[in-house]
């Protein structure tokens, strides 16, 4: 029996061709966006990193400066710091909740008045006298609302704010602290006092209640950052021991 073979003809239609070209395009544009994407990150996590060499260099220099004090005494609770010979001859008596310390880092002058360690996330951080979302991007900042001027180790609701990040820079592991972990606060006198964790929990943007400043007289910090995306804000109550 004689077979006949036919084949079937695949005709290219302009409809078929402007799909074609459409696949093309939808091609070189997710290739674009996939690169464009990589791009941003690869420069995301530099800028991340110089930020944090920044910091680290503004905690190098404070260390340093507490390592040149060639003196230090208390007379009717004001205290003197004298950092060298010159400085010896324009120090002043100022109370405790004066003393900061002042870093330029690339023509840009950073006040530090506090340094935060918390060694179960292994992080040590100066912390910056002010807020701004510049100075968070170089290191956890104090925040506080107008009326309240509380310095570090005083009694009250010190706070401080810093960035999430994923890769666990800044407070970027905050979430992993449990009731009774350990945070030291140390500030430009040299006065460092640990603080238990108590409480922790989530909050509304905001909801600015966690900075109260009614601690019954007690000394306070509140570590607070960002979480859910930055939807809500994970608050870490803690309480001097």
């Amino acid at each position: 029996m004689n077979q006949i073979l036919v084949t079937e003809k695949l005709y290219v239609t302009p409809e078929l061709k402007r799909k074609k070209k459409l696949y093309k395009v939808q091609f070189f544009v997710s290739v674009f966006l996939v690169c464009l994407l990589s791009s941003y990150y690869i420069y995301a996590e530099y800028d991340r990193n110089k930020s944090e060499e920044v910091s680290q260099v503004l905690l190098a220099e404070v260390k340093t400066g507490k390592d040149d004090t060639t003196k230090q005494s208390t007379k009717d609770d004001a205290i003197i710091i004298v950092l060298s010979e010159s400085a010896a001859e324009e120090a002043e008596d100022i109370s405790s909740n004066e003393i900061i310390s002042d870093t330029t880092v690339d023509g840009i002058t950073y006040t530090t008045e506090a340094i935060l360690t918390i060694p179960k996330i292994g992080i040590t951080y100066p912390v910056l006298s002010e807020t701004s979302d510049e100075l968070l991007e170089i290191s956890i900042n104090r925040y506080w609302p107008e009326q309240n001027k509380l310095q570090p180790n005083e009694i009250g609701n010190y706070c401080i704010v810093g960035h999430n990040y994923r890769n666990g820079k800044m407070f970027g592991r905050l979430n992993e602290l449990e009731n009774g972990d350990i945070v030291t606060l140390e500030d430009m006198t040299g006065r460092t006092l640990q603080y238990a964790v108590y409480d922790r929990f989530v909050v509304k943007p905001d909801d600015t209640s966690c900075t109260s400043q009614h601690t019954n007289g007690r000394k306070e910090l509140t570590l607070i950052t960002c979480t859910n995306y930055g939807t809500e804000r994970l608050v870490v109550k803690c309480r001097a021991v």
